[in-house]
């Protein structure tokens, strides 16, 4: 159980350094409403919702914002109704990028990330041509003073946990499970004392790019171009970073 991916580090702190506390609060009422949609308002029957409500909770989200958005999705108050789409595209360097959006208008939103990719030396591609490449995971981040490495990965092996990162460059050990399991892991885990820093549903791909620093660069534009749109939930690609863009 063992490597690491550089870009998982560099979207956390890009997480860390996101000043526009707004649009994070947005990103998470949209993902709260759709999974109460999709799956019911009870969080204790739905996986999903749980996991939304959680991740509301860590960046410290008021809790009527939570209750209104779940009666929202539930269709309990009005408002837009927002659609799950998936957008799949290239980079420079060919790196694959995969786009996690929630719209209420298709066409304005795949014309701004057509846009966003164009601009920045990117190309927008049709379904299925990258999807291939990313699996549905779940992620735990577990902060190395809540734990020591044998300690978290003897529960880790208990829990059912896939695979467990300890990159020597990071503060975070990074756990991988099953998008099924990952609720049920955190719990085992909280269970044995150890603090969960974050938890999140992520699409993780089977390879990674290696890409030199001009290529790095031209996709972090083309990140945070995407990232800027009010419609996109998240961003996955397949490059590693260079040593020296990762510092």
């Amino acid at each position: 159980m063992s490597g690491h991916s550089k870009w998982a580090q560099i979207k956390r702190k890009k997480a860390v350094t996101d000043s526009r506390r707004g649009k994070v609060f947005s990103r998470i009422v949209k993902e709260v409403s759709v999974a109460a949609r999709m799956g019911g308002s009870d969080p204790e029957g739905n996986p999903r919702l749980r996991t939304a409500i959680d991740k509301a909770k860590e960046v410290n989200m008021p809790l009527d914002n939570i209750k209104r958005a779940i009666q929202k999705g539930a269709g309990e108050l009005g408002g837009a109704m927002y659609e799950e789409i998936i957008y799949e595209g290239y980079g420079p360097g060919g790196v694959a990028i995969l786009i996690e959006a929630m719209t209420d208008n298709k066409n304005r939103t795949v014309a701004e990330i057509r846009y966003a990719l164009t601009k920045h030396g990117g190309t927008l591609g049709e379904s299925g041509c990258v999807a291939w490449m990313f699996s549905k995971k779940g992620c735990i981040l577990i902060d190395k003073k809540a734990a020591t490495e044998d300690a978290l990965m003897s529960e880790a092996l208990e829990a059912g946990v896939d695979d467990l990162k300890n990159d020597p460059g990071d503060d975070m050990y990074e756990l991988i499970t099953s998008a099924e399991d990952m609720s049920a892991v955190k719990a085992h885990l909280e269970k044995a004392g150890i603090a969960v820093s974050s938890s999140e549903i992520t699409m993780i791909p089977g390879n990674y790019i290696e890409v030199d620093a001009s290529t790095s660069n031209k996709m972090m534009r083309i990140i945070d171009a995407l990232d800027e749109l009010e419609d996109v939930q998240n961003v996955h690609a397949n490059f590693e970073l260079p040593d020296e863009e990762l510092s």
